[in-house]
């Protein structure tokens, strides 16, 4: 501005000095021109003033929120109050043969159970790539590790894959299927085509081919048993009268009941439990997995914050709310004596440990990229946490995270599968296996020593999603005692009753 004010200055004073007489009409425009250059300058000091105000303003207020006491102090109630239970009716949209059985299970031997997306993956080891056009489920040996018997889901009932359940007595599989008017859902990662409600298909454990077609109302994320009777679901996407978390009856393949996000406040994410309620992950409407990109991206600073929401499911009311620091939870794992959850949230790369009954944030720690799933080991000492790298459009993470769950000091970082997303403690409570969406490949780590024991790749590839275990009696009776929301039919190492496999195992191999 002092420029121009100067050489307005000096056409004045060099027409002054001429021989020439001064032409009125160019000193009346040098004035203007001078007091046009003088109001522009006094706009801008404004404007810069008004900017370094409103800034000032700004980081006023993040600094009188930047304590996360102030969010929990100030913490408003979300969800409605009273009963939240809503229903729907469920349909039977076709039913199918069941075929032959793949495999005969042997008394006494334990059996794992994968469900198989179509999403390409490669073997890291050879470097071969694979693109399965059809879902798969799989089934393999529990104490050898090994795939015994699969079977690829026909074309026509594809879609996207996002978690492996079965019905508390071993004997039928839901996996996601095929949207109800019969579209044929893309091979691969379905995208935004997740955000559309899908079928559910029944499957024969021991044919691995489906049974029944079921219409929910919405698509299965992740699905895991309730009270060794029921399925504890959580939906992607729902109909407008489709219910975003709901306990399913494996018996009549009926909805007992649920609830829609709407009444609680914000969006639901996915659903836990400790066999007595039910923990909804919950984050500010409009955010969720975008969120956490723009987040991660640097295209907002800020976020409303998240919280878990505590279910009666006698009642479907909400009976406590857990903001915690962090934002696109995926997960809830929990103390044996179910005093904390554990929490790890995408967007701030952060595993959050919560009194139950307090509500308090005991500590919050760092992990490794966008982490996903976590469990604990045998003795509950340590929190073991899948580095996915959920959310940053990355390749994946690569790690597995390992506090020790009393103080949250770090105790491990262990290298992992690509894109590692579900982990479990197995049934006997020595070994964690850890799930690759990338690899079609579930890694096991020896519980003890951390070190890596196998990795069990699954023919012809495909996103893997989510492990059970299911346990044949020296009767041949089949029971699921492990899946992701934790152990069932009487077995529980953190409680001293471990299921046996290979013999006693008191470590490393």
């Amino acid at each position: 501005m002092r420029k121009f004010i100067t050489t307005a200055v000096l056409v004045l004073v060099l027409g002054s000095c001429s021989n020439e007489p001064i032409d009125e009409g160019r000193r009346l425009a040098s004035l203007e021109a001078d007091a046009s250059f003088t109001e522009t300058g006094d706009a801008r000091r404004d404007q810069t003033r008004d900017a370094a105000t409103a800034g000032s303003e700004r980081q006023r207020l993040i600094r009188a929120l930047e304590d996360y006491s102030v969010v929990i102090e100030t913490w408003e109630r979300r969800a409605r109050p009273g009963s939240l239970m809503r229903t729907y009716e469920v349909t039977v949209g076709a039913e199918f043969d069941p075929g032959e059985p793949k495999f005969t299970p042997e008394p006494g031997r334990t059996y794992f159970y994968e469900n198989v997306g179509t999403r390409g993956t490669l073997d890291v080891a050879t470097g071969e790539t694979y693109s399965p056009s059809g879902m798969k489920v799989v089934v393999g040996d529990a104490e050898t590790r090994e795939v015994i018997a699969w079977y690829e889901i026909p074309v026509e009932l594809r879609s996207a894959v996002h978690g492996t359940a079965l019905t508390p007595d071993g004997r039928h599989v839901y996996i996601t299927g095929a949207r109800p008017g019969g579209e044929l859902e893309p091979q691969g990662y379905a995208g935004t085509g997740i955000q559309t409600a899908a079928s559910l298909l029944k499957i024969d454990a021991l044919t691995l081919q489906p049974v029944r077609q079921i219409a929910t109302g919405g698509r299965m994320h992740h699905a895991q048993i309730f009270q060794d009777r029921y399925m504890l679901i959580d939906s992607f996407a729902t109909d407008p009268d489709g219910l975003r978390i709901y306990l399913f009856d494996p018996e009549t393949d009926r909805i007992l009941g649920g609830v829609r996000e709407e009444d609680l406040g914000g969006d639901a994410y996915t659903a836990w439990t400790d066999d007595e309620y039910i923990y909804v992950l919950m984050e500010p409407a409009g955010y969720g997995f975008q969120g956490a990109r723009r987040y991660m991206h640097g295209e907002i600073t800020v976020m409303p914050s998240s919280w878990v929401a505590r279910l009666d499911p006698n009642t479907w009311e909400v009976l406590q709310e857990y903001p915690h620091p962090g934002h696109r939870a995926n997960w809830i794992c929990f103390d044996h004596d179910g005093s904390h959850m554990y929490v790890p949230s995408t967007s701030t790369h952060t595993v959050s440990r919560i009194n139950i009954e307090t509500g308090e944030i005991v500590w919050t720690r760092p992990t490794g990229v966008g982490p996903y799933g976590c469990n604990l080991n045998a003795d509950g000492t340590e929190v073991w946490i899948a580095d996915k790298g959920e959310a940053t459009q990355l390749v994946g993470g690569r790690t597995v995270t390992v506090y020790e769950t009393e103080t949250g000091n770090h105790l491990d970082t262990l290298f992992s599968a690509y894109r590692v997303d579900h982990i479990l403690l197995s049934p006997d409570g020595n070994e964690f296996w850890a799930t690759s969406n990338y690899e079609g490949a579930i890694y096991v780590f020896d519980a003890h020593t951390r070190e890596r024991k196998d990795v069990i790749r699954v023919p012809g590839g495909g996103d893997l999603h989510g492990l059970v275990w299911v346990h044949y009696d020296e009767n041949g009776e089949p029971a699921v005692v492990r899946d992701q929301g934790g152990f069932h039919n009487g077995v529980d190492p953190g409680n001293g009753r471990a299921l046996v496999l290979n013999g006693p195992q008191q470590g490393g191999e």
